[in-house]
């Protein structure tokens, strides 16, 4: 790592006279600080980011706008009270909303196509629980909604998608995708417009808040000191709080060569919501399978892990598209903030620095919320 100071210039010139910084330029990290300078356009606020692009997950993802299949908040229940699982989907589905009205539908390629949990022979004990939960959950999710009806089982829409070996189908049909590269893409024109300054490849090695602020030393060496930080690197956030309660999780995803034909359409969810996949520009987008090797994908770096792709292409040629031709064309990664529990940290760390981190996955539907949230944290201070 080359290190060196700033000069005169840079210090008068790049970096001076920031009222708050944000760390992190991520979903989480752009709507914040395009709250704050709306709701103060006199605050001077610069974004500081570690890579070109954000480099956690929010242009590594699936672009899911989802809220909860109900295996999944099944499982969520078993882990947080039903009440606060609620309080969640109620975010995720708020959140939505929001982010669709910051950017517009169109600009993000929305499409409400629903979202489909598969069920296989194994897990039919499963598939009759979520039946037996379903008017309860359309009740209560429905309340948040304000939609009637939010799930149903659609198993005649089975032979439509081509699957093998999948036995039931439950329909959210208030899901929908997006195109996360021009969701961000947009975000980042909006906040210049704006006048945030947004600084990238710059990695932070730690901060110290103290009374005269807070000091940002970078891993180049050199440090600036700003009034305010909000912390929005949610899967590394540890990097700068080590105390704080946040896991990094590696998530591998991959995406075919077009496909021929291709049958699937919509956002679909297994093993609750641990696999996922959907369609995009004619290619299969599939992703996930961190459960098979947990110790090894809870790591805050980069690459492959050989396990959890080869079960990823064993399901897509013989469960998503059996008998038909596909290649994958390529594979990434991105890095999730987890916890013990699935809720968002959203708090006060130290008197000037305020944390948004820890979107468990659920980043797209909630991270505009957490953003807000954080923004009215640090207009608090």
């Amino acid at each position: 790592m080359l290190r060196y100071n700033l000069s005169y210039w840079e210090r008068e010139t790049f970096f001076k006279g920031f009222d708050v910084a944000v760390i992190g330029s991520g979903l989480v990290g752009l709507t914040a600080a395009m709250h704050l300078k709306m709701r103060d356009p006199g605050l001077r606020v610069a974004i500081f980011e570690r890579g070109v692009l954000p480099a956690g997950a929010s242009t590594r993802n699936a672009g899911f706008a989802c809220f909860g299949s109900m295996a999944e908040l099944l499982d969520d229940m078993t882990h947080l009270g039903e009440d606060d699982v609620l309080a969640v989907v109620e975010k995720r589905w708020r959140g939505l909303q929001a982010l669709r009205s910051l950017v517009g539908d169109a600009t993000i390629d929305f499409q409400m196509l629903g979202g489909y949990e598969l069920f296989t022979d194994d897990e039919e004990d499963v598939f009759r629980e979520c039946v037996f939960r379903m008017p309860d959950f359309n009740e209560k999710i429905g309340a948040i909604t304000g939609q009637p009806d939010v799930y149903s089982v659609v198993d005649e829409r089975l032979p439509q998608f081509g699957f093998r070996g999948v036995q039931h189908l439950i329909l959210n049909r208030c899901e929908g995708q997006v195109h996360t590269g021009k969701l961000v893409q947009a975000l980042l024109d909006q906040a210049t417009a704006l006048g945030i300054k947004i600084f990238n490849g710059i990695a932070l090695r730690k901060l110290e808040d103290s009374a005269q602020g807070v000091e940002l030393e970078t891993e180049t060496g050199w440090t600036i000191r700003v009034p305010r930080v909000l912390v929005a690197v949610n899967g590394f956030a540890k990097t700068l709080l080590p105390d704080i309660e946040v896991t990094p999780a590696r998530n591998q995803v991959l995406i075919t060569k077009p496909v021929e034909n291709l049958l699937v359409e919509g956002c679909f969810h297994y093993d609750r919501g641990y696999f996922y996949f959907r369609n995009i520009d004619g290619r299969i987008l599939l992703g996930g399978g961190r459960q098979l090797d947990q110790a090894g994908e809870q790591t805050g770096e980069f690459g492959p892990n050989e396990l959890v792709r080869s079960a990823l292409v064993q399901m897509l040629k013989t469960l998503i598209c059996p008998g038909t031709p596909v290649e994958v064309d390529t594979w990434w990664t991105g890095i999730l903030g987890l916890g013990p529990v699935k809720k968002p940290i959203v708090e006060r760390y130290s008197k000037n620095v305020v944390v948004a981190v820890r979107l468990s996955g659920m980043g797209l539907a909630i991270g505009t919320l957490i953003g807000q949230e954080g923004a009215e944290m640090v207009l608090e201070g």
